[in-house]
């Protein structure tokens, strides 16, 4: 006989989302309900156990140190520099701005992977010259759209690190096995711009020549002077990770740093612009780490009360194959991306998810790399999007709401194929987790 009252936590959950309460309030809610119906008051020594396990984590720390990081980046003046040492070498291809805006957006994702402020830079720097230059509208947003948020897929990720703990996983083995599904990923968007340019041009005319336009010595100079501090940057922290020399938590307090220092180093800092990034930081991170509480009450009352036993023993009745089963899992991920936001699927599906791709024989690190690109869509499917609302927040009148739903459609595509190619290939994401072994 299972159990079903495990299942009817979910159900709930959902239902008080829907009615408009905060994600926290609603997992927070439905944990003590059904915590008190299976455990009575015992329960309360649950949650405390849970609290201290949460705030004695020190990979969590790494959260608010790329949030701070990100922050100090939209404030140093780096998009700037970044978009003007790679545009001088795309402007004569077709879709150039665009794929200049992709590149630019790859580099920042392995900067900080903060995606909010990422998306908000890129977008302000780049849609006026596209829009200047005749692009398509909806190819606009959906680049940008698209590129600021692969912070999710590359690392480092803050998705990652909170991913991690809840999947009882090394953080450090997730950011190895996300790096080349993060490339191909990055890859598809670039090779589609440019041949969707290439056949129609309308949708991003290369730019004529210039007599003005600088020589091959000056490009080199400009792209060494804009494009060397930012490369340092993310050597300090995704290369002390990728090698071992750090874990997330250290890399992440040296790009923090290094991130104020590339403010100096442009001139931009100020104490002003240290408070906001601190401000922004304490809000951010208060946001995550009381909705990481709610979920970790959440799924600890679902797994005392025999949620994950009863789960298998449902897809034992149903006989599911182990493809078919990750099938489901995926579908169902892709289609909670419709309605909630990255953070509150983390919490409610991977706790669940994780042990069942266990018992399946699937490596947990692969599937939860595949969770992830899962979690890449949920940015650009409406009608929740928070990519979307991101530009629309940046967005001059003239790029409507019409226009980023059709812009981002093809590069929902394009991650959909991304997960296709990490399924068929799974030494993509275990091959680097097994080198780095020897490096440990």
């Amino acid at each position: 006989m299972i159990d079903s009252l495990p299942f009817f936590m979910l159900p709930v959950a959902f239902l008080l989302m829907f009615m408009g309460f905060p994600v926290a309030f609603c997992m927070m809610i439905t944990a003590v309900v059904f915590g008190l119906m299976v455990f009575g008051d015992r329960v309360v020594f649950q949650f405390i156990e849970k609290i201290d396990d949460l705030s004695s984590n020190f990979v969590l720390a790494a959260v608010p140190l790329f949030v701070f990081m990100g922050s100090m980046l939209e404030r140093s003046g780096i998009a700037e520099r970044l978009f003007e040492a790679i545009h001088i070498w795309t402007r004569r291809l077709p879709g150039g701005l665009a794929l200049a805006t992709v590149i630019m957006c790859i580099l920042f994702a392995a900067s900080s992977g903060v995606i909010g402020a990422t998306e908000s830079v890129v977008g302000l720097l780049t849609i006026p010259v596209m829009l200047r230059y005749g692009y398509d509208r909806g190819m606009i947003a959906g680049t940008i759209c698209a590129g600021g948020s692969l912070g999710t897929i590359i690392p480092p990720s803050v998705v990652a690190v909170v991913l991690g703990p809840l999947a009882d996983l090394s953080v450090g083995d997730i950011l190895y096995g996300m790096a080349f599904p993060g490339l191909v990923m990055a890859g598809l968007y670039l090779v589609y711009i440019f041949f969707r340019c290439l056949v129609s041009p309308e949708f991003g005319p290369a730019i004529p020549p210039s007599p003005n336009d600088p020589g091959f010595a000056d490009k080199l100079l400009i792209t060494a002077r804009n494009l060397l501090p930012p490369v340092v940057l993310i050597f300090s922290v995704l290369g002390s990770i990728l090698l071992g020399w750090a874990s997330p938590t250290e890399a992440a307090a040296i790009g923090a740093l290094a991130s104020v220092a590339l403010t100096m180093l442009y001139r931009t800092f100020s104490v002003s612009a240290l408070f906001e990034a601190l401000i922004k930081t304490l809000k951010v991170t208060s946001m995550i780490m009381t909705v990481l509480l709610a979920g970790t009450l959440f799924t600890g009352v679902f797994i005392g009360a025999g949620g994950i036993n009863a789960a298998s023993q449902l897809i034992g009745h149903l006989q599911l194959t182990p493809w078919t089963l990750l099938a489901l899992m995926m579908a169902i991920v892709f289609l909670a991306g419709f309605f909630l936001d990255w953070i509150s699927i983390v919490l409610i599906f991977v706790p669940l998810f994780t042990p069942l791709a266990k018992l399946a024989g699937f490596d947990p690190v692969w599937f939860c790399v595949l969770f992830l690109i899962m979690i890449q869509t949920s940015y650009l499917t409406p009608p929740m999007a928070p990519a979307i609302f991101y530009l629309r927040a940046v967005a001059p009148p003239e790029i409507t709401i019409q226009h980023m739903y059709r812009g981002v459609v093809p590069f929902i595509v394009l991650q959909l194929l991304t997960l296709v190619i990490t399924m068929a290939f799974p030494v993509l994401v275990t091959w680097l987790p097994s080198q780095m072994l020897q490096f440990r």
